[in-house]
């Protein structure tokens, strides 16, 4: 509709959008996908169990602690791969990372526990972790932000890097851990509930805050979606991607930390089989690799929906190995999705 103004000019009235609701609905179940993955795993699994073996298996208590503690780690290193993702970079790092923290929380929490009480040794061993694993994150920022150097390479490198600094502070082996404490903490329980699953999920909220309601967060999205836009919005680009890899590298910290109490003992190579897996929690849960979205609790629902396929495997008695097939086709189906959903965002703002 045009509507003419008192000096003459002539004004087109936008148009409503009233919206196509079955497109809506399509949009909005690709955006759910990983919850709907979740949901459909979780009614096969139960159906196979109900007729193989007579039992349940999401009713069961010890399956629910079992499928939290599976997703814990992995769940730990996809957040912070999830900022890293959707401002459209990848870090590769993280599991030797996360294996370095290991093995420091390891030596840092048995020298404290010789000279100060036991409680306060193990946050000294969790807080060394964390600190240390933002070296590396540092590391990684700068040759990113600073020297111009690829994310896949630049993380790349400093896998090996962290890789060999590990081993060579574990000696080669694992670094067990004297501190009672640090053991209650990696497998203790309140009500059931593990402390490490609690620990986990405060961290998620507010990393989940971080994301979603700071200033942090959207710029991040603004870099994922349009680097140079955000560039003239007056983001300073350099500094948020220093911020980010050492963000990302302490979330690897804190997870080493807490592979050291769950199995009382710093192992050098604790992250590198989860590596895979945090970025496919973060594929999962619906962010797009060419950055730009994503949320927190989509990664939650993708790294739940490997540790089902992971227990769940085991509960039915099926070979292990079936669970890379499994992990793998559902990265490959969430990225056709993903694809599709680009493709038809990009239809309708053609029309």
């Amino acid at each position: 509709m045009t509507t003419t103004s008192s000096t003459g000019e002539t004004h087109v009235a936008p148009q409503a959008d009233h919206g196509d609701p079955a497109r809506s609905l399509i949009a909005r179940i690709a955006d759910g996908r990983a919850w709907l993955f979740l949901a459909g795993l979780i009614i096969c699994f139960e159906v196979w169990s109900r007729l193989a073996f007579g039992a349940t298996f999401v009713l069961n208590p010890f399956n629910l602690q079992s499928i939290a503690i599976f997703a814990v780690a992995p769940l730990l290193l996809a957040t912070g791969q999830t900022f890293v993702i959707i401002s459209g970079g990848i870090d590769l790092s993280l599991g030797f990372i996360m294996g370095l923290a290991a093995v420091v929380a390891a030596h840092a929490t048995n020298m404290a526990g010789a000279a100060i009480p036991l409680p306060l040794a193990m946050l000294a061993g969790i807080l060394a972790a964390v600190l240390v694993a933002g070296v590396p994150g540092i590391i990684n920022g700068l040759l990113i932000s600073r020297l111009r150097i690829p994310p896949f390479i630049g993380t790349l490198g400093m896998f090996g890097v962290a890789r060999g600094a590990a081993y060579l502070l574990a000696g080669g082996t694992t670094v067990p851990v004297q501190n009672s404490w640090f053991a209650l903490l990696g497998n203790g329980k309140f009500h059931g509930v593990p402390y490490l699953v609690m620990i986990t999920a405060v961290f998620v909220v507010v990393m989940h805050y971080i994301l979603s309601q700071t200033r942090f967060g959207q710029h991040n999205y603004a870099i994922g979606a349009n680097v140079q836009a955000a560039r003239r919005a007056g983001i300073d680009i350099k500094d948020h991607i220093l911020r980010l890899y050492v963000l990302s590298a302490m979330c690897a910290g804190l997870g080493g930390a807490l592979y050291a109490a769950r199995f009382t003992a710093g192992a050098a190579q604790a992250g590198e089989p989860l590596l895979l897996d945090s970025v496919a929690a973060v594929v999962i849960g619906g962010a797009s690799l060419f950055g730009g979205s994503g949320t927190i609790f989509g990664t939650v629902a993708g790294a739940l929906v490997i540790a089902v396929i992971q227990y769940g495997l085991v509960f039915v008695n099926v070979e292990p190995f079936w669970q890379f097939i499994a992990v793998g086709l559902v990265i490959i189906i969430s990225v056709l999705i993903d694809q599709a959903q680009r493709r038809f965002s990009g239809a309708r703002q053609d029309e």
